[in-house]
């Protein structure tokens, strides 16, 4: 059965082109998803893997969960407004909620270069209890494992969790509907310059703070709300750009966005600049985009508007009823503009 796979499988450019590319840019973008499309997902073929979201919704009894994990391995380990340790429970309570889940149980894999300093450990450690209180998540299980000197880069963190959905919303980009309103609850760009910023030493008027934030509760006013969610998606890698496409292209509709409704902060923009950096594709730790009925959307916002994880929440754009599955942004000059997916994250080492 093995074989048959192996001798089916999609590799788009050679092994070694891949291992440069994730190298380089820490598996982002086009690469990393070919990756995942010609190898992972054919191999492990199933109905709840192959639905591609960030989280897998699973039914057990007439219970369902949603199940998720990540890798985190962040450089440098402690940046404005955040750390490793926040990131690592953030982002996971983070893809939960996108699936509509409430966050409940956390589990949390170390691994620890030899010699790194325990008092740093103990920081992050501190930092990641104090992210799961504000979540509301508990740490229930874990591992830890140590290499050798210069082969762990300091540390690294995998967290997997466990939610539950006590709704009868399909939150997927399977659901979008044409009319839909896409809207995001705050400005973009922030994590990756502020990440960025930390590792090469730059210095702005005011410091860059990453807006690295648990998501869940914010969700849940939405969902209690009684607003008819068809799709949430967290801007992590690839920013507010990657996301857009990876959801036209399973909805199969075009997305239109406007270019003046998308708030980046000045300092952000003004880095952007200097680096020859899009913020569209720039990573996000506490923001996403939720497609909503249009006549939920003015209601949407008023919520979102009400938590401190969307107070400058706005609609950028809308979906179109036109099947052509791609991304448009009308540009403040008024031209229109094809957002397209990255070859490669701008910013490796990020998240």
């Amino acid at each position: 059965m093995i074989d048959s796979v192996e001798s089916s499988l999609k590799c788009p450019l050679p092994l070694r082109t891949y291992q440069r590319v994730m190298m380089a840019h820490g598996g982002g973008g086009r690469m990393m998803r070919e990756l995942i499309e010609g190898m992972i997902i054919p191999l492990f073929d199933n109905s709840i893997l192959n639905e591609k979201d960030d989280s897998a919704v699973i039914e057990i009894n007439g219970a369902k969960l949603a199940f998720t994990t990540d890798s985190y391995v962040v450089n440098p380990l402690f940046f404005p407004g955040g750390d490793i340790g926040e990131l690592a429970v953030n982002g996971t309570v983070n893809d939960l909620s996108m699936s509509g889940a409430a966050p409940l149980f956390l589990s949390a894999g170390f691994i620890i270069e030899e010699g790194f300093e325990f008092e740093i450990l103990r920081k992050i450690v501190l930092s990641m209890r104090r992210a799961a209180d504000t979540a509301g998540v508990q740490l229930v299980t874990g591992d830890t494992k140590v290499v050798e000197r210069s082969r762990g880069d300091g540390i690294y963190i995998n967290t997997a969790g466990i939610g539950v959905i006590k709704h009868s919303l399909k939150i997927t980009p399977g659901s979008v509907q044409p009319g839909d309103a896409i809207i995001i609850n705050g400005d973009i760009g922030r994590h990756g310059i502020a990440v960025m910023s930390a590792r090469e030493g730059l210095e702005f008027e005011t410091t860059i703070e990453s807006d690295c934030a648990p998501l869940n509760k914010i969700v849940k006013k939405l969902i209690d709300s009684g607003i008819e969610i068809h799709c949430m998606r967290d801007l992590t890698r690839g920013g507010l750009g990657s996301s857009l496409v990876e959801i036209a292209e399973t909805a199969g509709f075009r997305l239109e966005i406007e270019e003046h409704s998308i708030l980046i902060d000045e300092q952000v923009s003004a880095a952007c600049e200097i680096l020859g950096l899009d913020p569209l594709y720039i990573a996000n730790e506490g923001r996403f985009i939720a497609f909503i009925p249009l006549n939920d959307a003015e209601k949407a916002v008023n919520i979102m508007r009400n938590d401190d994880s969307g107070r400058s929440a706005v609609i950028i754009g809308r979906v179109s009823g036109e099947k052509t599955k791609i991304v448009s942004q009308k540009c403040i000059s008024g031209a229109h503009r094809i957002i397209d997916m990255p070859s490669g994250e701008q910013l490796p080492r990020i998240c």
